[in-house]
């Protein structure tokens, strides 16, 4: 027997029967020979690891644009939080834990520079729109290699419904996208405590009082509560005292951080540099790889890949190298 048949089996025995079993996965769009080794979705997550996406979320923004200081999170160490708290979870339920792995890995590939300011500025300047997930969607399915990374649906399915309406269609992509909101909640107060945008003093206490007062109390019963409150259920929620608790606590941030704060006084910046750069590559499609010769419509969809790849230190440079005249030499 191989090791893969073997992991394949040991998930068959171990897990809960509404998890979702790499050897009934729905499949890839391109088929392949299987791994000796590794289950479908222990693939997935490998792939996401060792693409060029992955690797540039350490120089993208989570929310503080370019912060002074070695401890303010990027969005891949947002997306190492929502991979652990989701690895988490979906083990005491008896869940895929390499396909909720995979999901978490991957749910921001897609994400553009200067985080949500970014992404506003992009939806609001491409003409088909723009949303992070799609485009998380689209790296996977597309971009990444120049063909894609070809994984599983369930992977794509978790990646794509991260946000949104419509929820994932498996267990385990609910998990994500749950724990992505405690990631964020939960480590975006760390940082504007660290930058003195708040204090805890200033937390709405009656959240204090049901999630707890510290960062590590309040993912705990979150965590705790999710576990308790999905138990053998079809849907992946957290009890009503603890979801609102949570909700009012994020609508404190968007409030407080968010929104006007000294935190986001770089934005409008930010916003007004990527509309410059995406009308500008539009113009001149050939200094974009691969951009001459395309219909309009093309050059469009061209340079929002171009720009939604980029860290947000390769967009600054990208904006002085056109916009900024130069030193003679």
């Amino acid at each position: 027997m191989l090791v893969r048949e073997a992991l394949e089996e040991r998930e068959e025995k171990i897990l809960s029967s509404r998890a979702s079993f790499s050897r009934t996965t729905k499949g890839r769009s391109r088929e392949e020979a299987k791994c000796q080794l590794r289950t479908e979705y222990q693939r997935d997550r490998d792939r996401i690891i060792h693409c060029k996406a992955f690797r540039r979320l350490k120089h993208k923004t989570q929310v503080f644009v370019s912060p002074e200081g070695d401890h303010y999170r990027t969005r891949l160490t947002h997306t190492l939080e929502v991979g652990q708290i989701a690895r988490t979870i979906a083990r005491a339920l008896a869940l895929n834990e390499d396909l909720t792995e995979a999901i978490a890995l991957g749910h921001d590939l897609g994400h553009t520079p200067f985080g949500h300011a970014g992404e506003k500025a992009l939806n609001e300047v491409y003409s088909g729109g723009f949303k992070h997930n799609e485009q998380s969607l689209r790296v996977v399915q597309l971009l990444e290699k120049g063909k894609g990374l070809n994984l599983t649906w369930e992977v794509q399915d978790g990646i794509l419904h991260h946000t949104g309406l419509d929820l994932p269609a498996t267990l385990e992509g609910q998990i994500v996208r749950i724990a992505d909101r405690i990631a964020y909640i939960n480590h975006d107060i760390d940082d504007a405590m660290r930058g003195g945008i708040i204090n805890s003093q200033d937390l709405p206490q009656e959240c204090l009082a049901v999630l707890g007062k510290s960062h590590g109390e309040r993912i705990n019963t979150m965590v705790k509560d999710m576990v308790e409150s999905s138990w053998d259920q079809n849907i992946i929620r957290m009890s009503p005292l603890v979801q609102k608790a949570t909700d009012d606590l994020r609508t404190y941030l968007f409030e407080h951080v968010y929104v006007g704060s000294k935190a986001k006084l770089e934005e409008e910046k930010a916003k007004r540099l990527i509309k410059e750069l995406f009308c500008f590559f539009c113009e001149c499609p050939e200094k974009v790889p691969l951009g001459a010769g395309l219909l309009e419509e093309e050059k469009e969809r061209l340079v929002c890949d171009y720009i939604a790849g980029m860290t947000d230190r390769y967009i600054i440079f990208q904006y002085r190298k056109y916009f900024l005249p130069a030193n003679w030499k």
